[in-house]
């Protein structure tokens, strides 16, 4: 399922802005503070609704989908998803399965199935029993994904997944998303994990757009210098061929 933002103008912060995430994309906004990444997010997962422009999920227009209607599409994780009570890794990620659920109505073993799957998929079935405030960040982020996946989205929605998380725990958040194999948008601050995971960058500057393309087509010294005011060199990664950055300050000599 493909998502499109169409002109999308949030006073002071995004000006028509237009970007377009095809069926299985992993597409990636890049840019510095400020520059309008979340705001876009918050406008794809509904939380925030443009003062002009549309935003398409599916070719419907978002707004006009009922809200468990386009939750069973789309399903987001947020810089401010948190659990306040100790709920279990499994009652979490049974939160998941509520927009397809009537009210008040029981979990049945479909839901049950669809959530066994979503933790298989994360590599956190050993955590089923566990309460989530004893987790680990890159545990918790892990199982927050598995909510978002037990929504058998087609579309996920992702600010800043690897905030906080270590080396390691940056890379399996991510490959656990590419392996998800559903249309993704996300926001992330590393240039070389986007370069890395995503299919097709855009890069936002002051709630507009400065680039867009492929990795390769995007990441080139002279816009990383414009936009991020740093000094990048572009080298190949040994073993996937993917362009990453070696940084230094624009006052270095070169």
């Amino acid at each position: 399922m493909h998502l499109e933002l169409d002109s999308v103008t949030v006073p002071a912060i995004l000006h028509g802005l237009t970007l377009h995430a095809g069926e299985g994309e992993i597409v990636g906004l890049v840019g510095p503070n400020g520059s309008g990444k979340s705001t876009t997010l918050r406008c794809a997962y509904r939380a925030l609704r443009p003062a002009t422009g549309t935003v398409l999920l599916g070719g419907d227009e978002l707004e006009s989908l009922h809200p468990k209607e386009s939750a069973r599409r789309l399903a987001a994780l947020t810089q401010e998803s948190s659990v306040t009570h100790d709920f279990t890794v499994t009652e979490i990620v049974a939160m998941g399965r509520i927009p397809h659920q009537k009210p008040f109505a029981r979990e049945t073993g479909e839901d049950e199935r669809h959530c066994a799957e979503a933790l298989r998929t994360v590599r956190a079935e050993h955590l089923a029993t566990r309460g989530f405030q004893t987790l680990s960040g890159g545990e918790r982020q892990r199982v927050l994904i598995a909510r978002a996946l037990a929504q058998r989205p087609r579309v996920l929605v992702l600010d800043e997944p690897t905030n906080h998380l270590d080396v390691r725990h940056q890379l399996e958040v991510l490959d656990t998303v590419r392996a998800a194999g559903v249309t993704v948008l996300l926001a992330l601050h590393d240039l070389n994990l986007a370069a890395h995971y995503c299919d097709r960058l855009y890069v936002l500057r002051s709630g507009a757009l400065a680039a867009s393309g492929t990795p390769a087509e995007v990441l080139r010294p002279e816009l990383i210098a414009e936009i991020f005011g740093v000094r990048a060199d572009l080298v190949d990664h040994p073993r996937t061929g993917t362009p990453q950055l070696l940084y230094s300050t624009i006052e270095e000599n070169p």
